[in-house]
């Protein structure tokens, strides 16, 4: 098995790092790089608003490190009044180190609807709730806490923006290394990479590839794309990976 991971750096150098440190033929290749939120300005205001019980959501590791690097800037602490919550575990520690506050998060899988079946989230209405996350991405959250009656507000934290590669020089790179697994953590990415490869390449070598994701949402685009052997990993994190790939 050769693998090829595409998740961004720095978790992408990461898992390889750990796959090569177990004997494993392992490569980093990353699709999406990561620059400052166009909303970061509106971080402080939105977080000295909340009071006691309102709720804050950070979706990722990446929304939490650009979000402190901002507070950091300002001389500004993370405000102890409202609760916090993360997509899962990894985030929550990365949310914890940076601020030492308690942070809850789902124990099962790292998405959207495993979230808001915590019992906190349950009765919400009248709460302000500030997401921090980056450009696009899933609605859902921000669609049920309103639905519950919460007033939310989104604040961009980062964007991610494509990094752009030679995809013919590309395919014919991974497939002479003989890359039969791939390691796709997002929907956009798995996308890209598809668009990315030449038709000669993804029918000959792309699809034929096996395919880690990391939720059954992006295991369904992945099989409209044309994939078949397709694995869901049980999180989102590299140990969850790790767990899958052995």
């Amino acid at each position: 098995m050769t693998i090829l991971v595409t998740r961004p750096s720095p978790q992408g150098e990461e898992l390889v790092s750990r796959l090569r440190a177990q004997g494993r033929v392992a490569w980093s290749f990353p699709l999406i790089d990561f620059t400052p939120g166009r909303e970061l300005n509106r971080l402080a205001p939105a977080l000295s608003e909340l009071r006691e019980g309102d709720l804050v959501f950070a979706l990722s590791q990446h929304a939490v490190s650009f979000a402190h690097a901002q507070l950091q800037q300002q001389h500004l602490n993370w405000p102890t009044t409202p609760r916090y919550f993360a997509i899962g575990r990894t985030t929550a520690l990365a949310l914890h180190q940076v601020s030492s506050l308690d942070i809850r998060y789902p124990l099962d899988r790292e998405i959207s609807e495993v979230l808001l079946q915590l019992p906190e989230l349950q009765t919400i209405a009248g709460k302000k709730a500030l997401i921090l996350r980056g450009n696009g991405g899933r609605e859902l959250l921000a669609e049920t806490l309103t639905a519950r009656g919460a007033d939310v507000t989104l604040c961009e934290c980062y964007q991610r923006c494509a990094i752009h590669y030679d995809g013919a020089e590309e395919a014919m790179r991974w497939q002479s290394r003989e890359v039969n697994t791939l390691v796709v953590t997002s929907g956009e990415m798995l996308q890209q990479l598809w668009t990315l490869i030449p038709l000669w390449y993804r029918e000959r070598w792309l699809l034929t590839c096996r395919l880690l994701v990391v939720s059954e949402r992006i295991a369904k685009l992945a099989q409209e794309l044309g994939w078949q052997d397709i694995q869901v990993a049980d999180g989102a994190d590299n140990d969850a990976l790790l767990r899958a790939l052995q």
